[in-house]
């Protein structure tokens, strides 16, 4: 009895050595994380903050590495290239997974990551830039790029020369590529040069050969508000979000007060800085050129009579802002007309609109604040009710003519500057040069522009003038 007792001891003994040799192993397995985060489809400049929050998010999660799980046509080059700098300066092991294809700047970002796997039948390459037409980029744009793929490849620890290749169809490499062509490689071509670590069929094949197998996977989705970001940065939404933005606030600008179109014109431009931030493209400088470009333009309506060289600054400063906002680092052709055709696009709707507001709106009875009115009807209560005062020749306007320009009259508000005069016995709404005519004050139309009539203050006529053309009460 005492010999089975010893040898079950024994074996009891042995068990729990192998538990406390195990369960470590056990609880790092499972403890194990590997963050996924997918690049495809084109790559847009809504793509490059998820791709920094997953890297953070890995970072802050001490995960084991971050596989980019890439199918992707290629996309923005200025895109590409911020998403490049973020792997090769993320503090986590980074897996690039060629699912299919890696084309541009899809695979300019595998080459970047710390290893490549493809999947069966995947390719990686193609990557000379092109203009808004399709054709190959200008030399000096193609040097630029072919110079960041063979950084990249330094860096990682490959032939560059094979990068090179992939973006300029000039260079040639024994046994591969020949000149004239550009380099696209297989899967089997890419194991074969140093391009990749390994075929795989999926992510536990990736798992597994990075010795990471039993690591748990964790997605990371796009979020909403990435979402938006790549919603707002869209060619075609920028447009309008400038266009209605700028509209607001000319609407705005010819009411007084302050209203529902000066606060919805902010908040889509807002909305549109906001989108354009996020995406990295641009920093505060953007914004403080479109308001200074807004304040000269406000100061051209406002003040100064006409459109003039305040005007043309203002218009000039606002597109320099939007520009600088939509163009971010690495920018090639392409962008540049890309960003140019927006803009294009945006002032031909701000043209349309203004006419709109000027012309059309104010003849609607809930938009008649936006605008100054030329004309006052009969039986409208504001026309006025001295019609059949004697006249001064001086103010009577001549019935071939509808311009009130040289016109004298008598400011019966105080014009700080806009205000109201009386005009060839009639109500009329003017504006000055930015000058303060006070109630009662001779005045003198300079210019009528139909949705306003600019004025100056004239010398007061001899005393027995003024007895003769002041209104009677």
């Amino acid at each position: 009895m005492t010999r089975p007792r010893g040898v079950l001891g024994v074996l009891f003994i042995v068990i729990g050595l192998a538990i406390l040799f195990v369960a470590p192993v056990w609880g790092q397995q499972d403890d194990r994380q590997v963050y996924v985060a997918t690049v495809t489809g084109t790559i847009d400049l809504g793509m490059t903050p998820y791709i920094k929050r997953a890297l953070r998010e890995a970072t802050k999660a001490d995960a084991e590495a971050v596989i980019l799980d890439i199918n992707t046509p290629g996309g923005r080059l200025d895109a590409a290239l911020e998403i490049k700098d973020a792997v090769l300066n993320a503090d986590v092991p980074v897996i690039a997974y060629v699912n299919r294809e890696a084309f541009s700047a899809g695979a300019l970002i595998a080459i970047a990551a710390n290893t490549i796997y493809i999947a069966p039948g995947g390719v990686i390459g193609a990557a000379t830039p092109v203009d808004g037409l399709g054709t190959k980029a200008s030399e000096k744009v193609v040097s630029a790029v072919r110079t960041d793929f063979k950084s990249v490849a330094e860096f990682r620890g490959r032939d560059a020369s094979i990068a090179e290749a992939m973006v300029d169809e000039e260079v040639a490499i024994e046994g591969l590529v020949e000149e004239g062509k550009l380099l696209t490689l297989t899967a089997t071509e890419a194991l074969k040069w140093g391009y990749s670590e390994g075929e795989a069929a999926n992510l536990d094949a990736i798992l597994e050969a990075e010795g990471l197998t039993g690591a748990t996977l964790v997605h990371i989705d796009i979020s909403f508000s990435e979402r938006l970001v790549r919603f707002i940065t869209n060619p075609a939404v920028a447009g309008i979000l400038i266009s209605l933005g700028f509209l607001g606030l000319l609407a705005e600008l010819t009411s007084p007060g302050f209203g529902v179109p000066g606060i919805a014109g902010l908040l889509l431009l807002a909305l549109f800085f906001w989108g354009h931030m996020l995406a990295e493209l641009t920093g505060w400088e953007g914004v403080a050129l479109v308001v200074i470009g807004l304040g000269l333009i406000a100061i051209e309506l406002l003040v100064v009579p006409g459109f003039g060289l305040v005007g043309i600054l203002g218009l000039a400063v606002f597109f320099a802002g939007l520009f600088m906002a939509m163009i971010g680092q690495g920018a090639v052709v392409r962008d540049f007309l890309r960003v140019a055709l927006v803009l294009v696009g945006s002032t031909t709707l701000m043209i349309i609109g203004a006419y709109l507001i000027m012309k059309l709106l104010p003849r609607r009875r809930v938009f008649r604040g936006l605008a100054l009115q030329t004309s006052l009807t009969p039986g409208s209560g504001l026309e006025d009710s001295a019609s059949d005062e004697p006249q001064n020749e001086s103010t009577r306007r001549s019935d071939a003519s509808t311009s009130l320009v040289g016109l004298r009259g008598i400011a019966i508000t105080d014009l700080r500057p806009a205000g109201v005069a009386r005009i060839d016995n009639r109500r009329v709404d003017v504006v000055t040069e930015g000058d303060f005519i006070e109630e009662g004050r001779s005045i003198e139309v300079i210019a009528d522009e139909e949705y306003r009539r600019v004025v100056k203050l004239i010398e007061d006529p001899e005393p027995d003038q003024t007895e003769e053309n002041a209104p009677q009460s």
